[in-house]
């Protein structure tokens, strides 16, 4: 097993810094062409995140009114479900409204 350095923020939120060296390989920097979306960054979640990630579009949902969850496209290229409380004020969210052609979420299909 081999101990290694992890930085301050992955050892707050819990990650082991001891691996058995059967699962250690060389390290190889992430291509963000080929895979967006997993910048460190990217991974720290919190009320404490230093960087805030932009919304392109909103691009389906599922659910009816405060149920709904929402299918978000991010700039960063990823692509994940979120519930109305979470979107409810992105512009992102209105513009969704106005393609569907209704004014309330209650009036989505």
């Amino acid at each position: 097993s081999y101990q290694i350095q992890l930085p301050p923020r992955l050892k707050q939120r819990g990650i082991h810094d001891v691996f058995h060296a059967a699962l250690l390989r060389v390290h190889i920097p992430n291509d963000d062409r080929l895979f967006p979306g997993r910048d460190l960054s990217q991974l720290e979640a919190g009320s404490d995140a230093e960087h805030e990630w932009a919304v392109d579009r909103i691009l389906g949902h599922s659910g009816r009114a405060a149920e709904a969850y929402f299918r978000i496209q991010w700039k960063a290229g990823d692509v994940t479900w979120l519930p109305y409380s979470k979107v409810h004020h992105l512009n992102a969210f209105k513009e969704y409204l106005d393609l569907q052609n209704v004014s309330f979420i209650q009036s989505l299909p």
